[in-house]
């Protein structure tokens, strides 16, 4: 098992052009059916927000398509030691969902961790998919 790294370094040297060279490859992975949310115990923030605002595949796919560079926070390493190589990206989305009958402006929070499979296509997992929960700074606006 894993343990946590105590102080992931944060990434901001990137281009408007390498944000959306990675939200080409995202977009492939989501066309592709590449990529999945992870639902699990450790992700219940996830769980409960997609269950919140009766998110289907379709409004996923909508709303992961609909990223843009501008979108884009920084990235991180892994918080995993074992998997501090891997390089995760953080976007914030602002999207209009139903909330139980009322429409609500909602900022989404989304961290992707991009891998390469054994055959060489990307496959994207995306770690966090929920409502924004700290202030956040985006590094194109």
């Amino acid at each position: 098992m894993s343990s946590k790294n105590p102080n992931p370094q944060k990434f901001v040297n990137f281009s408007p052009d390498d944000i959306k060279h990675y939200l080409d490859m995202l977009r492939k992975c989501v066309l592709e059916g590449r990529y999945s949310i992870a639902r699990n115990e450790n992700r219940q923030e996830n769980m409960n927000f997609i269950e919140d605002y009766k998110i289907n595949s379709k409004r996923e796919k909508e709303i992961l398509l609909g990223l843009q560079f501008d979108d884009f926070c920084y990235a991180v390493e892994n918080e995993k030691t074992d998997y501090a190589h891997e390089i995760l990206y953080v976007f914030c989305k602002q999207h209009e969902l139903d909330f139980w009958g009322e429409l609500e402006n909602v900022e989404i929070y989304i961290k992707v961790n991009m891998i390469e499979m054994r055959n060489g296509d990307p496959r994207a997992f995306v770690v966090s998919f929920h409502k924004r929960n700290f202030e956040i700074a985006y590094l194109f606006r």
